[in-house]
């Protein structure tokens, strides 16, 4: 098969959350630790750094990424979702994996893949595990996909667990209260290793502190931690408590023998995050007069943060882009939007995106007056067509609106 046909393989044949949704997900790790078994066990060959929450897990995971990087080891970094290209998921040294590793990983495996009907994130997992176990890294930083308990990625015994935060998303799959989605993020805490926690609430704080305790796992909080932060070439004021929880993760880290990592080398990393890991998409700034700003934030938790900044920007008329998956929550996170705002509403184009309509009707009710437009492009080029040098163009609701126009 050519990349092409692999990928078309890949996230036609079998379940995908990233486009279906519900249907995809799998509350189980049989199949994974499976292709694990049929692979070798690879993640018995590398250290990691595991990475879970709600909010920030992917900035976080890139800032470690990148400082580790900067201080000379090489580095395996596994994300998701990707944005443009599938090969965004799997990285070592910023550098994405290549097609001839894709295809040669399907081809190889592909019988079994069918025959045990693996899922494209349980696949992806295997893929990029085994591909850093080839490239005999010296640590990856491995993101959970959803949740954290039964995600794909929780098979890796890791040197240090990092949950970034907790909030309302994935409510179908992982509970409908802070203490029930925090019990499935605590799932990635392991006996003795130690855990760092970005951010805690009252719900909780006592599910982290229990289940640490029940695996004498040392437990470091990273709110705690009040120095000057250092400069960060990732955008968006939000990014102030991933510093912190970055920060006392390479803490932890360097009281593990092997690990030195010094204070110029933590600077300089952080200021070239997006330089070493290629991150987008987190307060992009892709044009001026007018001023356009993208961002994936896509959960109540992240928009409150991402339009408190908006608010913050100088501009005439603001001009918002949107556009949604279908199982958001959009009783809770329209209200968070201005009325004063002229909208553009659109369909990502994935399975699971809201139809533009129905976005328009469903805004309507909250008071947020605009159009709808076949595509994400169209929307945006229609926001440029009405806006002044003066005004303000927001594009977001969904990594896949962002994906769009990048």
């Amino acid at each position: 098969m050519t990349y092409t046909e692999t990928l078309h393989w890949m996230f036609e044949q079998l379940p995908m959350y990233q486009r279906q949704g519900k249907t995809a997900f799998k509350k189980d790790l049989t199949n994974t630790l499976a292709l694990a078994k049929t692979l070798g066990n690879p993640e018995q060959k590398f250290k990691s750094i595991h990475v879970a929450g709600t909010n920030g897990k992917g900035s976080v995971s890139h800032m470690l990424a990148s400082v580790l990087q900067t201080a000379g080891y090489k580095v395996g970094l596994y994300t998701s979702p990707h944005l443009k290209d599938f090969r965004e998921r799997i990285k070592i040294n910023g550098e994405q994996i290549s097609k001839a590793n894709v295809i040669e990983f399907i081809s190889e495996h592909k019988a079994f893949l069918e025959a045990q009907k693996l899922s494209f994130f349980e696949m992806t997992v295997g893929m990029a595990f085994d591909y850093f176990a080839s490239q005999n890294i010296d640590i990856a930083i491995v993101e959970v996909g959803m949740g954290g308990r039964l995600d794909s990625t929780n098979i890796i015994t890791p040197l240090l667990s990092v949950i970034t935060n907790i909030g309302f998303d994935h409510t179908a799959f992982l509970g409908n209260t802070l203490d029930l989605i925090a019990g499935e993020k605590a799932g990635i805490i392991k006996k003795n290793i130690p855990v760092v926690i970005g951010e805690t609430l009252p719900e909780t704080k006592p599910v982290f502190t229990k289940k640490a305790e029940a695996e004498n796992a040392t437990l470091f909080f990273a709110e705690e931690l009040n120095p000057p932060l250092p400069k960060c070439d990732l955008m968006g004021n939000y990014q102030k408590c991933n510093l912190k929880t970055c920060l006392k993760a390479l803490e932890v880290l360097n009281t593990i023998d092997e690990y030195k990592i010094t204070k110029a080398q933590i600077k300089k990393g952080l200021a070239e995050v997006k330089l070493n890991t290629k991150l987008r998409g987190r307060w992009e700034i892709l044009g001026e007069a007018p001023k356009i700003i993208a961002d994936t934030a896509h959960n109540k938790e992240g928009l409150s943060l991402v339009l408190e900044q908006v608010f913050e920007e100088k501009y005439k008329d603001l001009h918002i882009v949107l556009g949604f998956v279908n199982d958001k929550d959009l009783d809770t996170i329209l209200p968070l939007f201005p009325a004063t705002a002229k909208y553009y509403f659109s369909k990502p184009d994935v399975p699971r995106g809201l139809e533009a309509t129905e976005l328009y009707y469903k805004a309507k009710a909250f008071s947020l007056y605009g159009k709808a437009f076949t595509t994400i492009d169209n929307a945006l080029k229609a926001a440029q067509r009405d806006a002044q040098k003066e005004d303000l163009i927001y594009v977001g609701g969904s990594t896949f609106t962002v994906a769009e126009i990048l």
